[in-house]
Protein backbone atom coordinates (compact mmCIF):
# COMPACT_ATOMS: atom_id res chain seq x y z
CA UNK A 1 0.00 0.00 0.00
CA UNK A 2 1.12 3.53 -0.60
CA UNK A 3 1.00 6.07 1.80
CA UNK A 4 1.70 9.63 2.62
CA UNK A 5 2.85 10.50 6.26
CA UNK A 6 3.05 14.28 7.74
CA UNK A 7 4.98 15.25 11.01
CA UNK A 8 5.25 17.90 12.90
CA UNK A 9 6.99 18.66 16.09
CA UNK A 10 9.65 19.80 18.30
CA UNK A 11 12.74 19.94 16.02
CA UNK A 12 15.27 17.61 18.17
CA UNK A 13 17.71 14.91 17.30
CA UNK A 14 16.71 11.33 16.12
CA UNK A 15 13.64 12.38 14.36
CA UNK A 16 14.52 11.34 11.10
CA UNK A 17 16.50 7.88 12.19
CA UNK A 18 12.98 7.08 14.12
CA UNK A 19 11.00 7.42 11.27
CA UNK A 20 12.83 5.57 8.48
CA UNK A 21 13.18 2.85 11.32
CA UNK A 22 9.47 2.61 11.87
CA UNK A 23 8.87 2.23 8.19
CA UNK A 24 11.36 -0.60 8.22
CA UNK A 25 9.64 -1.97 11.22
CA UNK A 26 6.35 -2.39 8.82
CA UNK A 27 8.04 -3.83 5.61
CA UNK A 28 7.89 -0.22 4.14
CA UNK A 29 10.31 1.78 1.92
CA UNK A 30 10.24 5.01 1.73
CA UNK A 31 9.71 6.52 -2.22
CA UNK A 32 9.88 10.51 -1.16
CA UNK A 33 11.02 12.24 2.00
CA UNK A 34 10.84 16.49 2.17
CA UNK A 35 11.83 18.10 5.55
CA UNK A 36 12.03 21.19 7.31
CA UNK A 37 12.97 22.81 10.46
CA UNK A 38 11.52 26.47 10.72
CA UNK A 39 14.04 28.05 13.07
CA UNK A 40 12.27 30.94 14.30
CA UNK A 41 9.87 28.23 16.28
CA UNK A 42 12.18 25.32 16.35
CA UNK A 43 9.27 23.27 14.96
CA UNK A 44 10.13 20.30 12.35
CA UNK A 45 7.97 19.54 9.43
CA UNK A 46 8.30 16.27 7.12
CA UNK A 47 6.29 14.45 4.41
CA UNK A 48 6.98 10.72 3.86
CA UNK A 49 5.72 8.71 1.39
CA UNK A 50 6.40 4.65 1.55
CA UNK A 51 4.80 1.71 0.75
CA UNK A 52 4.85 -0.99 2.96
CA UNK A 53 3.33 -4.73 3.11
CA UNK A 54 1.30 -4.14 5.75
CA UNK A 55 -1.56 -1.88 4.73
CA UNK A 56 -2.59 1.14 6.83
CA UNK A 57 -3.06 -0.46 10.28
CA UNK A 58 0.27 -1.73 10.57
CA UNK A 59 1.81 1.67 9.38
CA UNK A 60 0.11 3.55 11.75
CA UNK A 61 1.01 1.15 14.61
CA UNK A 62 4.69 1.31 13.76
CA UNK A 63 5.15 5.21 13.20
CA UNK A 64 2.60 6.02 16.26
CA UNK A 65 5.17 3.72 18.53
CA UNK A 66 8.62 4.38 16.68
CA UNK A 67 8.16 8.21 16.68
CA UNK A 68 5.60 8.59 20.02
CA UNK A 69 8.59 9.87 22.56
CA UNK A 70 9.17 13.10 19.89
CA UNK A 71 5.27 13.62 20.86
CA UNK A 72 4.30 14.58 17.58
CA UNK A 73 1.00 15.26 15.15
CA UNK A 74 0.95 12.64 12.82
CA UNK A 75 -1.07 12.31 10.03
CA UNK A 76 -0.84 8.97 7.70
CA UNK A 77 -3.30 8.10 4.64
CA UNK A 78 -3.39 6.02 1.65
CA UNK A 79 -1.81 8.64 -1.80
CA UNK A 80 -4.93 7.06 -3.59
CA UNK A 81 -7.59 8.06 -0.84
CA UNK A 82 -8.65 11.12 -2.87
CA UNK A 83 -9.50 14.39 -0.11
CA UNK A 84 -13.49 15.49 -0.49
CA UNK A 85 -13.78 18.93 -1.11
CA UNK A 86 -16.93 21.47 -0.88
CA UNK A 87 -16.45 24.41 -3.66
CA UNK A 88 -18.00 27.54 -3.02
CA UNK A 89 -18.84 30.20 -5.45
CA UNK A 90 -20.79 33.06 -6.80
CA UNK A 91 -21.12 34.50 -10.17
CA UNK A 92 -17.45 34.48 -11.66
CA UNK A 93 -16.23 30.16 -13.13
CA UNK A 94 -12.79 30.90 -14.02
CA UNK A 95 -11.74 28.95 -10.83
CA UNK A 96 -14.48 26.92 -10.84
CA UNK A 97 -14.07 25.53 -14.08
CA UNK A 98 -9.93 24.76 -14.14
CA UNK A 99 -10.71 22.76 -10.62
CA UNK A 100 -13.89 20.70 -12.24
CA UNK A 101 -11.93 20.28 -15.87
CA UNK A 102 -8.64 19.24 -14.01
CA UNK A 103 -10.94 16.49 -11.33
CA UNK A 104 -12.45 15.30 -14.54
CA UNK A 105 -8.64 14.44 -16.25
CA UNK A 106 -7.23 13.07 -12.91
CA UNK A 107 -4.64 15.71 -12.79
CA UNK A 108 -6.61 16.90 -9.32
CA UNK A 109 -6.16 13.96 -6.71
CA UNK A 110 -9.53 15.32 -5.15
CA UNK A 111 -13.72 14.22 -5.13
CA UNK A 112 -16.36 17.82 -5.15
CA UNK A 113 -19.51 16.07 -4.12
CA UNK A 114 -20.90 19.41 -3.70
CA UNK A 115 -20.85 23.18 -5.07
CA UNK A 116 -22.69 25.54 -2.60
CA UNK A 117 -23.45 29.16 -3.84
CA UNK A 118 -25.29 32.18 -2.99
CA UNK A 119 -26.29 32.55 -5.92
CA UNK A 120 -27.86 30.35 -9.12
CA UNK A 121 -25.60 31.36 -12.06
CA UNK A 122 -23.55 28.31 -11.61
CA UNK A 123 -25.62 25.44 -11.36
CA UNK A 124 -25.87 24.35 -14.98
CA UNK A 125 -22.52 24.44 -15.22
CA UNK A 126 -21.87 22.24 -11.89
CA UNK A 127 -24.72 20.17 -12.61
CA UNK A 128 -23.06 19.12 -16.17
CA UNK A 129 -20.72 17.36 -14.61
CA UNK A 130 -22.85 15.07 -12.25
CA UNK A 131 -22.14 17.28 -8.83
CA UNK A 132 -24.31 18.61 -6.29
CA UNK A 133 -25.41 22.78 -7.00
CA UNK A 134 -27.20 23.86 -3.63
CA UNK A 135 -28.28 27.40 -3.82
CA UNK A 136 -27.65 29.07 -0.13
CA UNK A 137 -28.55 32.74 -0.66
CA UNK A 138 -26.98 35.16 1.92
CA UNK A 139 -28.61 37.70 3.77
CA UNK A 140 -27.38 39.97 7.19
CA UNK A 141 -30.86 38.03 8.32
CA UNK A 142 -29.60 34.35 6.63
CA UNK A 143 -26.15 34.66 7.05
CA UNK A 144 -25.99 32.23 10.59
CA UNK A 145 -28.42 29.70 9.36
CA UNK A 146 -26.67 29.77 6.06
CA UNK A 147 -23.36 28.99 7.46
CA UNK A 148 -25.03 26.34 9.35
CA UNK A 149 -26.42 24.60 6.56
CA UNK A 150 -22.90 24.85 5.25
CA UNK A 151 -21.82 23.24 8.23
CA UNK A 152 -24.46 20.39 8.25
CA UNK A 153 -23.44 19.44 4.48
CA UNK A 154 -19.64 19.59 5.40
CA UNK A 155 -20.30 17.10 8.43
CA UNK A 156 -23.22 14.73 6.23
CA UNK A 157 -20.56 14.43 3.32
CA UNK A 158 -17.53 14.32 5.49
CA UNK A 159 -15.82 16.93 3.48
CA UNK A 160 -12.39 17.29 4.54
CA UNK A 161 -11.64 20.71 3.50
CA UNK A 162 -13.31 23.78 1.50
CA UNK A 163 -12.32 25.90 -1.27
CA UNK A 164 -14.04 29.45 -1.58
CA UNK A 165 -13.58 29.56 -5.84
CA UNK A 166 -14.42 33.81 -5.66
CA UNK A 167 -17.19 33.35 -3.55
CA UNK A 168 -18.04 36.99 -2.86
CA UNK A 169 -19.08 36.58 0.75
CA UNK A 170 -16.95 36.81 4.15
CA UNK A 171 -17.63 33.86 6.29
CA UNK A 172 -18.33 35.10 10.19
CA UNK A 173 -15.02 34.78 12.53
CA UNK A 174 -17.36 31.92 14.11
CA UNK A 175 -17.53 29.30 11.05
CA UNK A 176 -13.85 30.08 10.26
CA UNK A 177 -12.53 29.08 13.84
CA UNK A 178 -14.51 26.02 13.29
CA UNK A 179 -12.57 25.02 10.46
CA UNK A 180 -8.58 25.69 11.15
CA UNK A 181 -6.63 25.22 8.02
CA UNK A 182 -9.61 23.65 6.18
CA UNK A 183 -10.84 26.47 3.89
CA UNK A 184 -8.49 27.87 1.18
CA UNK A 185 -9.65 31.35 -0.59
CA UNK A 186 -8.50 33.13 -3.54
CA UNK A 187 -7.24 36.74 -3.59
CA UNK A 188 -5.74 39.18 -5.92
CA UNK A 189 -3.49 40.00 -2.92
CA UNK A 190 -0.98 42.04 -5.27
CA UNK A 191 -3.93 45.01 -5.27
CA UNK A 192 -3.53 45.54 -1.52
CA UNK A 193 -4.73 49.15 -2.22
CA UNK A 194 -7.98 48.38 -4.40
CA UNK A 195 -10.49 47.07 -2.28
CA UNK A 196 -13.68 46.51 -2.76
CA UNK A 197 -15.23 46.74 -6.22
CA UNK A 198 -13.71 46.35 -9.62
CA UNK A 199 -9.78 46.16 -8.37
CA UNK A 200 -9.02 45.99 -11.59
CA UNK A 201 -10.47 48.55 -13.28
CA UNK A 202 -8.57 50.57 -10.00
CA UNK A 203 -5.39 48.83 -10.42
CA UNK A 204 -5.37 50.21 -14.35
CA UNK A 205 -6.21 53.95 -13.82
CA UNK A 206 -3.35 53.83 -11.44
CA UNK A 207 -0.81 52.54 -13.96
CA UNK A 208 0.29 49.10 -12.23
CA UNK A 209 3.02 47.01 -13.40
CA UNK A 210 2.20 43.57 -11.70
CA UNK A 211 -1.04 42.10 -10.90
CA UNK A 212 -1.43 38.46 -9.41
CA UNK A 213 -3.31 36.27 -6.79
CA UNK A 214 -2.66 34.71 -4.02
CA UNK A 215 -4.17 31.49 -2.23
CA UNK A 216 -4.48 31.24 1.33
CA UNK A 217 -5.89 29.64 4.25
CA UNK A 218 -8.83 31.42 5.50
CA UNK A 219 -9.09 32.76 9.36
CA UNK A 220 -11.26 35.38 11.20
CA UNK A 221 -8.88 37.83 10.37
CA UNK A 222 -10.10 39.12 6.63
CA UNK A 223 -7.37 38.18 4.05
CA UNK A 224 -4.53 37.72 6.37
CA UNK A 225 -4.33 33.96 6.78
CA UNK A 226 -1.16 32.25 6.20
CA UNK A 227 -0.46 32.25 2.20
CA UNK A 228 -0.27 28.89 0.52
CA UNK A 229 0.60 29.72 -3.28
CA UNK A 230 1.13 33.15 -5.17
CA UNK A 231 2.21 34.26 -8.79
CA UNK A 232 2.23 37.67 -11.07
CA UNK A 233 1.63 38.75 -14.02
CA UNK A 234 3.87 41.66 -15.65
CA UNK A 235 1.30 44.08 -16.95
CA UNK A 236 1.73 47.44 -18.75
CA UNK A 237 0.34 50.94 -19.84
CA UNK A 238 -0.66 49.03 -23.21
CA UNK A 239 -3.08 46.77 -21.53
CA UNK A 240 -6.93 47.42 -21.36
CA UNK A 241 -9.27 46.66 -18.56
CA UNK A 242 -10.51 43.86 -20.24
CA UNK A 243 -6.65 42.69 -20.46
CA UNK A 244 -6.38 43.14 -16.99
CA UNK A 245 -9.07 41.12 -15.91
CA UNK A 246 -8.27 37.93 -18.05
CA UNK A 247 -4.88 37.95 -16.86
CA UNK A 248 -5.87 38.55 -13.60
CA UNK A 249 -8.58 35.74 -13.91
CA UNK A 250 -5.67 33.24 -15.69
CA UNK A 251 -3.64 33.87 -12.86
CA UNK A 252 -6.49 33.30 -10.02
CA UNK A 253 -7.23 30.25 -11.41
CA UNK A 254 -3.30 28.56 -11.68
CA UNK A 255 -2.97 29.98 -8.34
CA UNK A 256 -5.71 27.84 -6.55
CA UNK A 257 -5.66 24.66 -8.60
CA UNK A 258 -1.94 24.63 -7.69
CA UNK A 259 -2.46 25.15 -3.77
CA UNK A 260 -5.43 22.69 -4.04
CA UNK A 261 -3.11 20.13 -5.50
CA UNK A 262 -0.76 20.94 -2.71
CA UNK A 263 -3.09 20.92 0.04
CA UNK A 264 -4.81 17.53 -1.59
CA UNK A 265 -0.96 15.90 -1.45
CA UNK A 266 -0.46 16.60 2.05
CA UNK A 267 2.25 18.69 0.95
CA UNK A 268 1.05 21.85 3.09
CA UNK A 269 1.90 22.52 6.49
CA UNK A 270 0.70 24.62 9.00
CA UNK A 271 3.59 26.50 11.62
CA UNK A 272 2.27 29.48 13.35
CA UNK A 273 0.89 31.84 10.86
CA UNK A 274 2.77 30.80 7.72
CA UNK A 275 3.11 27.89 6.18
CA UNK A 276 5.68 25.16 4.77
CA UNK A 277 4.61 23.80 1.68
CA UNK A 278 6.76 20.93 0.09
CA UNK A 279 5.90 21.70 -3.60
Amino acid sequence: MDLIASLQCEDQPGIVHAMTSAVLACGGNIIENQQFTDPSTNTFVMRTRLETSEGLDGAEKSLNEGLSKFNPSLHIRPTAQKPRVLVMVTKESHCLRDLLYLEDLGELNIEIPLVISNQEDLRTLVESHGIKFLYLPVTAETKLSQEAEILKQISDLKIDFVVLARYMQIMSKEFCNKLPGKIINIHHSFLPGFKGAKPYHQAHERGVKIIGASAHFVTSDLDEGPIIEQDVARVNHAHTIEQLVSLGQDTERQVLSRAVRYWAEDRVLLVGATTVVFA
